[in-house]
């Protein structure tokens, strides 16, 4: 969470002696940094009774518009000021960091390699509970194997957003392959059907000689090596004559 910025001001009310007390919260800066990296005076924050912050401009490359604070007190009918804390606080003005985020939640698919190991979520809204799970795509288990299926399938939330993906990506309808293909997925024999509520939609491509071999698709996406087509028998520019041999300039050898 970003600090809660300080704005120095210049009226102590009644509370002089923590006023007048400027060079010893500068002096007591000293623990914490060199001399000249301690700025002009810029105000004091009264914090409540006999107890105010008195700041200083930060010098320190990098850090324009923060200040070096220090608290200082005092007990009732006294006059000993007392340092209470030391600190280097955002002015109105400073940059801060971006509020943090979790590295599970900024981390995007493509910065996912093979070998990476990614954080368990128990609350993904994208899996239900295995043996909640209800529907066409719910795991028909007999009674004997209930607890040995797997603990979690996917939602109704994670098919949609998967069928997205899928229909929306290079292995949908609207790549350049597909506009470019004579004939759809649906009709090649290289297809194998996807189970459940995807059977419909999509299919898994079982063709070697295919740039989508072992990839989903969707039974509108295409490309050139559908089992149907073929490429067009290129037609000769010219048709070949039959070769014409001159036999008075051919020698007859024993």
């Amino acid at each position: 969470m970003p600090e809660a910025r300080i704005r120095p001001g210049r009226s102590a009310g009644k509370e002089k002696i923590l006023l007048r007390a400027v060079d010893k919260a500068r002096e007591a800066l000293h623990e914490l940094t060199r001399p000249e990296m301690i700025g002009e005076h810029a105000g004091v924050v009264v914090e409540g009774d006999r107890v105010l912050t008195h700041a200083f401009h930060c010098l320190l490359p990098g850090y324009g518009g923060w200040y070096w604070t220090v608290t200082v007190a005092r007990i009732p009918r006294s006059s000993r000021v007392t340092i209470d804390e030391l600190a280097l606080r955002p002015g109105e003005d400073a940059l801060l960091a971006q509020e943090w985020v979790p590295w599970e939640d900024r981390l995007l698919p493509s910065d996912v390699q093979p070998t990476d190991r990614l954080p368990y979520r128990p609350d993904d809204p994208r899996l239900d509970q295995g043996y909640a799970a209800t529907g066409e795509d719910a795991d028909q288990l007999a009674d004997y194997e209930l607890g040995l299926g797997r603990a979690r399938v996917l939602s109704s939330r994670g098919r949609d957003s998967a069928f997205q993906r899928w229909y929306a990506g290079d292995h949908g309808p609207n790549s350049a392959g597909t506009k470019a293909a004579k004939a759809a997925c649906s009709t090649c024999g290289f297809l194998l059907p996807m189970a459940g509520s995807a059977r419909t939609l999509f299919g898994v491509c079982a063709n070697e000689w295919s740039a989508y071999d072992g990839s989903v698709v969707s039974m509108d996406h295409g490309c050139g090596s559908h089992s149907e087509t073929d490429v067009g028998k290129q037609k000769n520019m010219w048709d070949p004559s039959d070769p014409v041999v001159n036999e008075a300039d051919m020698e007859i050898l024993p």
